[in-house]
Parts: structure tokens; C-alpha cells; sequence
């Protein structure tokens, strides 16, 4: 019996790196396709923007602008008045769509009043119940716009004047589009040592990721803000849903299931706000991981049956699947130590030797595609990949947060919609998220794992002990900090 746990418990831990492994190493599947598309996709750009520019509309389509917010204070009016000044030759409709119970009622229709009397078109749409979230907003929106074409913001983000007349022209271009998917800038980028972690990962997905997804033919996701939808595509696809957490991922899947095309435009940013507060970050991570193992479930056995290539196919279980290495890390994490005493007595040098390279491959390939992403989205880019260790300790510190979402996504246990709180430029009203029980079990595992690590070092395991220490740092760093935000 004994040997029998003993060999399931080796295999596990052997599984998990190697599939951690895999879905490190398709960072650089990422960076291949980023690299082959880049000068088609700039050459493609320009031809769209230059044939508008030389032949303009008689008429452009009407547009309605979707803002969902739900007690966004902080950052409401700003997103309003911006949306507002987006510079627009056609019809331009403004939607307000406010969820909210607290003061943030009173500001938008204070703001929404004071537009409307300057001729800006303007709505504030209401409901009697939050069905569907944000999902069930934009719906019950959509179903009150004439609209040809429907603009997302959600309330920490800044559209530039400009925005709208640099992305319906790519729709005009090609009856088949059905989504432009622009990428986040951020707002408060060196707020903090979190901010600007958050924001090299951002930058990774939506620099390197989204283009090469795009660009390489494969499944891209819609963000669930700053992007651009042809209402009938949306229609067609089935609308929006509120089935899982990640309904932007969901519905845009569906969309190109009908054959609709996607774009995105890498050279379109739109500033927002990048959570402050760990536990926010975490709130959010949780959403997303969830969501989108969620999505995975729901859609990955169309995805099977598809005519389309075994590659793609792959990408897009790696896409809609990527926050299970969470999990994979933790099990890392905590057979390290047995796993370790179970091959005392073996050939271990070689057999450590060969679990460090995999350790190895699974962390520098992602971190490889991160230092990509700067390069070639700024100048600075040196000063700023200084960072991306704080960046890999973080990553690893919220592995027990996001495994408790995949968890509960793959058991199905149904959960509300908890919006990231923004603090804004005005900061005036602060909006917490609960204090997770995790905390103090990431505090512990940061503890088991430093035995591990001090373990593994008196042992001699010199190549893996450093991964073990990252895994230390990573969960008593994210478990201290909650607290310390939580009560700050």
C-alpha cells in the first residue's frame, strides 16, 4: 500500500511539472507567431486607416458607448466625460448602464444632466435586480440601442478622443468583423512595487499574446472592456450570457464559432486603472481563473468537434485553460518535501537535475515573453523588467487563491459577480473587498515551504532548492500583504 502512494504521489508531482512545463513553453509558441504576423499586421492597419481616410463614409453607422458600473464612485465621472469627448462625425449614443445602491446614483445623473444640457446624448439606464452582473447590464442595454456598432468601457478606463474613428474604420473595411479588441494602458503604473508588477503582466498578454493569437488565426478573446462589438455579431453568437464569470471570453468565443472575424489593434491603448489593493488583485484573479475554466468547460467539447486544425484546437485549450497552472504549482509546492524523502535512496542527482530543467523552462519562458512585451512596447524597457522577479514571486504567491477558483469552477459551485474596486483621482470613497480566510494558509504554506526549501539545500538538491525559495517568498510576501491592505 505504501509503495503504491508512494509511486502515485511521485507521478503526480512528475505530471504537474511537466505540464507547468508545457504551458511555460508556449510562451514561446506566442513569441514565434507575435514575430511572423507583426509586419502583416502593420501593413494591414495602415491600408485600412489610409482607404478610409482617402475615401471617408457619406455617412458613418450609429455607435452607442456601453458603460456598466456598479458603485464606481471614484471613477465614474471621469469615464462619462471621456466617453463624452470621444470625437465622433456621426450619431454617438452615451450608455450609463448604473447598477449601483450607494452615492455614485446621485453623481452620474448629476454628470449625465449637465452633458445632456450640453447636447451630448446621454442615457442612464437603471434596473430592479443586478441579473447577470455586468453581462445582464450590457444586455439589457444592447436591447435599448439602434446601434450598428457597440463601444465597452468599464469605469476605470479613458478612452482617448480619437478611439472610435481609428477602429470603426477597420469594420467598414470587412463585413465579417464582429469585434476590435484594443490594449489596456495603465493609469497608475508607479503606485506602487503591485502596480507595476501587474502591469508588466498585462503588458505580456496584451502586447504579445493577444497579437500573436490574432495574427496566428487562432481563438482570441474579447477583454470585457475597451474594445468594439458589431451588434449583430453579438446577436449571432447568442448574446450575451451570464453562465459563467467570464462572460467577455465566453461570448467572443462564440462569436468567431460563427464564423465572425476578430481584430486587434496592439497600437490603440486605452489607460486604466490597475488594482492598488492586493486583495482587489486577487479578487480579480480569482474572477478571471474562475471564468475562464468556467468557459473551458462549456465550450471546449464544440471546440473538439470544429473543423478546424489540431493547432488551433491545442491553442485553445491552453488559452481557455491557462490558470490551471495555479493549481499544478501548488502541488509542486506542497510533494516537494515528501517527494524528496521518497528519493532518498535513488538515483536522485540525475533525476533532480531533470526536475530543476523542467522547473526552469516552466519559469523562464513566461518571464522571456514578459521582457519581449517591453521591449517592443517602450524605450525604457530596461528599467522596467527590473521588476519582473517581484513579478514571478507574486504570480506564485496567488497560486492558492486561483486553485481554490479552478476548484470550484471544475466542481461548479455557482458564484456572484465581485467587481474590483477602483480608487480613481478623487479616492473619496473606499471600497473593500472581504478579507480571505487564504491569507493566513498562504502565511502557512509560505512556512512549509521554506522547510522544504532549507530541506532541500541541507540535502544537497542545490538546482531545485531556488524554485522551492520562490515558492517561500512568493506565499508568505502575498499573505502578509493581505492582511497588511486589508486593515491599512
Amino acid at each position: 500500500m505504501f509503495e503504491l502512494v508512494k509511486i502515485s504521489l511521485i507521478s503526480l508531482y512528475l505530471f504537474a511539472a511537466c505540464a507547468l512545463m508545457l504551458y511555460g513553453l508556449n510562451a514561446y509558441v506566442m513569441i514565434f507567431l507575435y514575430k511572423k504576423g507583426v509586419k502583416k499586421a502593420y501593413i494591414k492597419r495602415e491600408r485600412v486607416l489610409n482607404d478610409f481616410h482617402k475615401n471617408p463614409p457619406l455617412k458613418l453607422p450609429n455607435i452607442t458607448t456601453q458603460i456598466p458600473i456598479f458603485n464606481e464612485f471614484n471613477v465614474a465621472e471621469r469615464v462619462i466625460r471621456a466617453a463624452c469627448k470621444m470625437e465622433y462625425p456621426g450619431q454617438h449614443e452615451v450608455q450609463v448602464l448604473d447598477d449601483s445602491t450607494d452615492e455614485t446614483i446621485e453623481l452620474v445623473d448629476k454628470v449625465a444632466n449637465e452633458l445632456q444640457n450640453k447636447d451630448f446624448l446621454v442615457k442612464v439606464i437603471r434596473r430592479d435586480d443586478r441579473e447577470g452582473f455586468k453581462a445582464g447590464a450590457l444586455a439589457h442595454g444592447m436591447a435599448q440601442s439602434t446601434s450598428e456598432f457597440i463601444a465597452v468601457f468599464d469605469a476605470d478606463f479613458v478612452p482617448p478622443k480619437d478611439y472610435l474613428l481609428k477602429t470603426i474604420p477597420y469594420f467598414l473595411n470587412n463585413n465579417k468583423l464582429g469585434l476590435v479588441q484594443t490594449r489596456w494602458g495603465h493609469l497608475n503604473r508607479k503606485k506602487s512595487l503591485l502596480t507595476r508588477v501587474q502591469s508588466i503582466g498585462i503588458d505580456g498578454h496584451f502586447m504579445v499574446e493577444q497579437s500573436a493569437r490574432n495574427w496566428g488565426n487562432l481563438f482570441m478573446n474579447f477583454n470585457g472592456t475597451a474594445g468594439v462589438w458589431r451588434k449583430e455579431s453579438i446577436v449571432d453568437g447568442g448574446g450575451w450570457q451570464w453562465d459563467t464569470l467570464t462572460e467577455d471570453m465566453d461570448l467572443s468565443y462564440r462569436v468567431q464559432f460563427k464564423g465572425w472575424d476578430t481584430f486587434y489593434l496592439p497600437n490603440i491603448v486605452v489607460p486604466a486603472e490597475i488594482p492598488e489593493d492586493i486583495n482587489a488583485f486577487k479578487s480579480q484573479q480569482f474572477r478571471w481563473a474562475k471564468g475562464s475554466i468556467e468557459t473551458a468547460i462549456k465550450l471546449f467539447p464544440s471546440i473538439i468537434k470544429m473543423n478546424v486544425s489540431l493547432f488551433k484546437k491545442i491553442e485553445a485549450f491552453f488559452h481557455l485553460t491557462h490558470y490551471v497552472v495555479h493549481p499544478l504549482m501548488l502541488i509542486l509546492a506542497i510533494l516537494a518535501l515528501p517527494v524528496m524523502s521518497m528519493l532518498e535512496n535513488l538515483p536522485g542527482p540525475l533525476l533532480f537535475s531533470f526536475i530543476a530543467l523542467i522547473l526552469l523552462f516552466s519559469m523562464s519562458a513566461p518571464s522571456a515573453l514578459y521582457i519581449y512585451s517591453q521591449k517592443i512596447a517602450y524605450n525604457n524597457w530596461k528599467s522596467r523588467i527590473i521588476f519582473l522577479p517581484a513579478l514571478v514571486v507574486i504570480g506564485t504567491g496567488i497560486a492558492l487563491s486561483n486553485t481554490r477558483a479552478v476548484y470550484e469552477a471544475i466542481i461548479k459551485k455557482k458564484s456572484g459577480f465581485i467587481r474590483t474596486p477602483k480608487k480613481g483621482d478623487i479616492n473619496k470613497k473606499s471600497y473593500k473587498v472581504q478579507l480571505p480566510v487564504s491569507a493566513l494558509l498562504e502565511i502557512l504554506l509560505g512556512a512549509y515551504c521554506s522547510v522544504s526549501f532549507l530541506a532541500y539545500i541541507s540535502h544537497e538538491k542545490y538546482l531545485v532548492g531556488p524554485f522551492l525559495a520562490i515558492y517561500a517568498v512568493g506565499f508568505l510576501y502575498t499573505g502578509f500583504l493581505t492582511i497588511f491592505h486589508q486593515f491599512k
